[in-house]
């Protein structure tokens, strides 16, 4: 959706299609049924799979005429994969899993020819690229994901205590139980708010269920997330594993909240170490909390890590994000080869992905 609006202020006729669960949160959203939660990644993926779901994608794609579809996870069971089969306009993938995909390995046959059908690829990260090259074969254009720099923002909710913020699906990949267990390193007056809720959230919150400094939040809005990452002193990201890109990192930063969270390479890829966040090794609470600490009670690490983070996330805005695309957009829709962004390179650091940003294969 924010990249849909970035693309209405260049002056492109953006639609969202995709499964809506209750009214479509924007004008822009063409809803196409409701979601079925799969387990996926070690995470929930909220999947369109059924016949109505696919009739109605089936349905708007002929009646719109679309000059360029953009598939998110295009191989993904539901709307994209439908839309990639039936290809009623050029193609243009995305693909954002990392890790491992069981799918890709053992329906390689069928997910290849699937992706045979793009006429472009691109991936918003690394593991992402590396993922789909090594099981789908052809060539992927790096490009990350983008945050909204001009969002609408909410005023921060106040609080009189040093504050963590963490939001996320409660589930082992996220590492939420390493950040309880990092609170019995930090003094007694810092809080911690938990928005959202999964399958461990019964159990995480039986194990704090004496401990006055955790509040839970549950499902939580964009304009309650917003408020609450301007009014934390620390966002916190203690994930284990299987994250592809950090989104929520550069959301803390456009918030102008300093970040702790694991050293993983996608968030790595995000937040400089020691620069835009602070970075601790996966699964230690003793490591995770000597980081809160520093930047809850160091005002000069945290007033460094704002700066340097809102710098970060200048780099990522989806306005810039949206511009590629668009050049992408324009050259599928007059059926010629895609050519090679003109730009450099955002980061000097960044690995040379020049081989990757030729036509799909």
């Amino acid at each position: 959706m924010g990249l849909a609006r970035s693309l209405r202020r260049m002056g492109v006729e953006a639609r969202v299609l995709a499964p809506c669960d209750g009214p479509p949160p924007d004008e822009s959203v063409t809803p196409l049924g409701n979601s079925l939660p799969t387990a996926a990644n070690g995470s929930i993926a909220p999947l369109a799979p059924d016949p109505p779901a696919q009739l109605r994608t089936i349905r708007v794609l002929r009646d719109e005429q679309f000059d360029v579809l953009h598939l998110h996870e295009p191989l993904a069971p539901g709307p994209t994969n439908t839309a990639a089969v039936m290809k009623s306009a050029p193609l243009l993938g995305t693909f954002h899993r990392a890790g491992h995909s069981a799918a890709y390995q053992f329906l390689r046959p069928i997910v290849q020819a699937v992706a045979n059908r793009l006429d472009y690829r691109c991936a918003v990260s690394e593991d992402a690229r590396r993922l789909a090259q090594d099981q789908l074969g052809g060539r992927y254009e790096l490009v990350f994901n983008g945050v909204e720099l001009d969002a609408p923002s909410a005023e921060p909710i106040a609080t009189p205590y040093p504050t963590i913020f963490f939001v996320g699906r409660h589930e082992p990949r996220k590492g939420l139980d390493i950040l309880i267990d990092a609170l019995q390193y930090l003094p007694d007056e810092v809080r911690l708010w938990v928005g959202g809720d999964g399958p461990e959230t019964d159990g995480l919150k039986a194990r704090t269920s004496n401990d006055p400094r955790v509040e839970w939040l549950g499902r939580i809005s964009d304009a309650e997330k917003q408020a609450r990452l301007r009014g934390a002193d620390v966002f916190c990201a203690p994930s284990l594993f299987g994250e592809s890109f950090g989104v929520v990192l550069l959301e803390a930063m456009a918030a102008r909240t300093p970040i702790v969270a694991s050293d993983l390479d996608a968030y790595a890829i995000v937040a400089r170490p020691g620069l835009d966040a602070l970075l601790s090794e996966p699964g230690d609470p003793a490591a995770l909390a000597a980081a809160l600490k520093r930047v809850l009670f160091d005002r000069d690490t945290a007033d460094s890590l704002v700066a340097s983070g809102l710098d970060r996330a200048q780099q990522f805005s989806m306005d810039t994000l949206a511009e590629r695309y668009v050049e992408i957009y324009t050259d599928l829709a007059a059926h010629r080869k895609v050519r090679s962004p003109k730009r450099p390179q955002q980061e000097s650091g960044h690995q040379d992905e020049s081989r990757h940003q030729e036509e799909a294969e």
